[in-house]
């Protein structure tokens, strides 16, 4: 399996996520990439996630063409799912942060892609829309995310509209970090952007989502005594005294070169 994906990354070099949706295409007759999931795992010691897209669109969604659709049995329509699901519970449990970089269009699964990122990066005049709507249908995966980075009614106008939204209105709703005038904007700012990542403490990275997930869905006073909790771990372990060591030769250094 892991052959497989290997031919698809020489393929397409730096986007692994990509390299899994198209293994994923695959999935009805191909039984060896029933384990898309285990095979995502691979990819958590990385330090960050970097998802373009190829030239000026960013992604357009699934192939919908390439099911069977009412001719098929249940277990592979689930199977099927399964690994859609899997590429997004995957980016949801990194313990690295992932960083979605849109230029053009991002629709339909394209959209879906994006909302499942940590980061989003874009051009002012890319689009983003849940396309699904055109043609009759829910954009089911978009909807639980969505419920959980926007307002109920923010959500509800992204999911319900057949017409894409400029970048600029979900940078308003708070769905992208950062605006580019244009692709050479987006390029450095991207460039700034994840060395500024890279440039952390990982284990420090995958705390702070960690701790993010769980305390989402808990009340205030449980969430505080998750955070204490942390707090007395990271001092046993040491982490906290290391800090204070490296704050205070950056103090030092500082102090001497004012005083020279």
């Amino acid at each position: 399996l892991l052959e497989r994906l290997e031919t698809k990354l020489e393929a397409q070099p730096g986007q692994l996520l990509r390299a899994c949706v198209d293994l994923a295409k695959d999935w009805r007759t191909d039984k060896y990439l029933r384990n898309l999931e285990a095979m995502l795992i691979v990819t958590d010691g990385a330090q960050l996630f970097v998802i373009t897209g190829a030239g000026d669109t960013f992604c357009a969604g699934r192939d919908l063409g390439a099911g069977k659709g009412r001719e098929a049995e249940l277990e592979d329509v689930l199977a099927d799912d399964d690994a859609y699901q899997a590429i997004f519970e995957a980016l949801r449990t990194l313990s690295c942060p992932s960083v979605a970089v849109v230029r053009g269009h991002a629709v339909a699964g394209g959209f879906t892609l994006a909302m499942g990122c940590d980061f989003v990066l874009a051009e002012k005049g890319a689009k983003f829309g849940a396309m699904e709507m055109r043609g009759g249908f829910p954009a089911a995966v978009n909807t639980s995310l969505l419920s959980h980075l926007a307002g109920p009614r923010q959500a509800l106008e992204l999911l319900l509209s057949a017409d894409t939204f400029p970048a600029e209105r979900l940078h308003d709703m708070g769905l992208i970090n950062r605006l580019a005038d244009g692709p050479n904007e987006l390029e450095t700012m991207t460039e700034d952007f994840v060395q500024g990542l890279v440039d952390l403490e990982p284990v420090a990275v995958r705390l702070t989502k960690e701790t993010l997930r769980a305390v989402s869905t808990m009340p205030l006073g449980e969430a505080l005594t998750v955070s204490k909790q942390l707090n007395a771990l990271l001092m046993a372990s040491g982490r906290i005294d290391k800090a204070a060591e490296i704050f205070a030769r950056a103090k030092a250094a500082r102090e001497g070169k004012s005083g020279g």
